[in-house]
């Protein structure tokens, strides 16, 4: 073959391989605006009027704009109130769970613990059955006294026993030469599960702490069932009581709306909480992203 047709043939597979790699990133690109339409459309949407959302449905650019729903929405005081305590329970929360399920799921892995396999077998027990909500309440109310306590958004969310068995099995994962290299050289248990393990499995710590996070930041019932002082109630409580009253005003009238709201913005306020809720998570979610994705590779390539 001469040169020239080598030539030829390497340039012919050179364009198909840019022509391929257009395709690509033409349909990535695509696929991405399809899964941001949706969030944009509420975006703008939660700022239409209501009446024009009613008459004439979702557009991308609605003919008349409103903030009836965004003053309903931060009309109150204690909605920020409620932000900084949400965040607050979702950081301290996230970070007791993650220490405690680490450390059981530490203590689980390898071939350390005596009766590991007892414990093992306890745990998994506890995810098909359970008690039910009526020991539970008694328990958290009679025994534990967590009523109107803000430890009762912590202290029972404080384990998690799928969690734990994910990370036990990442935690397998890290060859057992590296842990005895520590223990000849005289780490504890302690120091090899701070030092070595936990700095060695970020990618599955920082996965699970962000579905974690997730937990606390979406739980509400906690305040419906366990707490009656108002300045206990979470973010996610406060809007599901709002868009419960909303409802009740659009059928009683409007009595009880902020100055300023002419109407009752009961389908604006529910895109409205929509982006006041999800927000926080948005922003927590790019620093997480690249120990997420490695996180659930984790287990595809074993060496």
């Amino acid at each position: 073959m001469s040169r020239t047709a080598v030539k030829s043939n390497k340039m012919h597979k050179s364009v198909g391989d840019r022509a391929v790699t257009a395709v690509f990133y033409a349909f990535a690109a695509l696929f991405g605006l399809a899964c941001l339409y949706p969030f944009l459309q509420v975006i703008i949407s939660s700022f239409a009027d209501e009446v024009t959302l009613v008459r004439e449905g979702y557009k991308l650019i609605p003919s008349k704009f409103s903030l009836d729903a965004w003053r309903t929405l931060f009309g109150s005081d204690e909605l920020g109130y409620a932000y900084a305590l949400t965040i607050g329970i979702t950081v301290v929360g996230t970070f007791c769970c993650m220490l405690v399920t680490a450390m059981a799921a530490y203590a689980l892995s390898g071939k350390r613990l005596k009766y590991r396999n007892f414990f093992n077998f306890i745990y998994y027990l506890t995810m098909l059955f359970s008690g039910g909500l009526i020991p539970y309440y008694i328990l958290l109310t009679n025994y534990l006294h967590l009523r109107d306590n803000l430890l009762v958004y912590i202290i029972p969310m404080s384990f998690n026993v799928w969690n734990m068995f994910l990370l036990r099995n990442f935690f397998n994962d890290i060859p057992e030469s590296i842990l005895e290299s520590a223990r000849l050289d005289g780490a504890g248990e302690i120091t090899t599960a701070f030092k070595i393990v936990l700095p060695l499995s970020l990618p599955a710590l920082a996965t699970v702490s962000l579905f974690t996070a997730l937990s606390f930041w979406n739980e509400w019932m906690t305040s419906q069932l366990y707490i009656t002082n108002e300045k206990y109630f979470t973010l996610q409580y406060i809007i599901v009581r709002m868009i419960n009253n909303i409802d009740a005003a659009s059928n009683m009238g409007q009595s009880g709306l902020p100055a300023g709201v002419v109407s009752v913005p009961s389908n604006t306020l529910r895109l409205a909480t929509a982006i006041a809720t999800v927000g926080p998570i948005i922003l927590l979610y790019p620093f997480l992203q690249k120990y997420f994705v490695a996180g659930l590779r984790v287990g595809g390539v074993k060496g």
